[in-house]
């Protein structure tokens, strides 16, 4: 027999998932905005932030009452995990929302280069979002472990971009601006596949109990 507890507990879970569905949609149409050079879709990106900081909002509301009941331990960890997840979304909102104001800036100006690269970082952090998610949803610790190590993928693929753009403002001054702009626009992606590493970390917690959090880091210091 489902507790009011377990209905709760439900219903937080629908609450974070509805706060990933919007936030998956608000880093596709950042994107778009930039690709297709659609001033129009970047600002209902700008818009959907506020969705996704009321639903940050009301989440922590709900998992502050559940503490308040003294939870069994496993309850209480997806409580705290959920909290945690929700802030990484509500930061991947805010990314999202920094590439389509950046789209909008670049909109105004000839496009310096064919719009290869943002895409396909861009897919591969969108697809660590949804894997680290379906994970917790699934209770799939190893899935979620399968996410850490395409943040590396992502990362490299910014450092070329980076290096890229840095030779497009070398021989010509005139590109700096544009430059700078996609600089960020790729910067704030690899932000995004960052909050995706941490969404994965937590979900490993979550089910195994264990804190992988800066074991990498330490592993480099030994």
């Amino acid at each position: 027999m489902t507790t009011h507890h377990d209905q709760e507990l439900s219903e937080l879970k629908d609450k974070l998932l509805t706060m990933a569905s919007l936030t998956e949609e608000a880093i596709t149409q950042a994107v778009k905005a930039l690709v297709d050079r659609d001033d129009e879709v970047g600002r209902k990106v700008k818009a959907s932030d506020d969705a996704i900081d009321r639903l940050e909002l009301e989440i922590d509301e709900m998992a502050i009452v559940l503490l308040s009941k003294a939870p069994l331990a496993r309850d209480l960890r997806f409580i705290v995990v959920a909290m945690k997840i929700s802030q990484n979304l509500e930061r991947v909102g805010d990314e999202a929302t920094s590439i389509a104001k950046r789209a909008i800036k670049l909109n105004r100006e000839p496009q310096l280069k064919p719009y290869v690269d943002v895409p396909r970082m861009a897919e591969l952090a969108l697809s660590m979002i949804k894997d680290g998610l379906d994970a917790f949803i699934t209770r799939d610790a190893a899935k979620a472990r399968a996410v850490l190590p395409r943040d590396e993928e992502v990362n490299a693929m910014h450092k070329q971009l980076q290096r890229e753009l840095v030779s497009y403002m070398l021989e010509a001054p005139p590109n700096i601006s544009r430059c700078l702009h996609l600089m960020q626009v790729a910067k704030r992606i690899e932000r995004i596949a960052d909050h995706a590493t941490n969404i994965a970390e937590e979900v490993v917690y979550l089910h195994e109990g264990r804190d992988i959090r800066h074991l990498k880091a330490q592993g480099a210091d030994d």
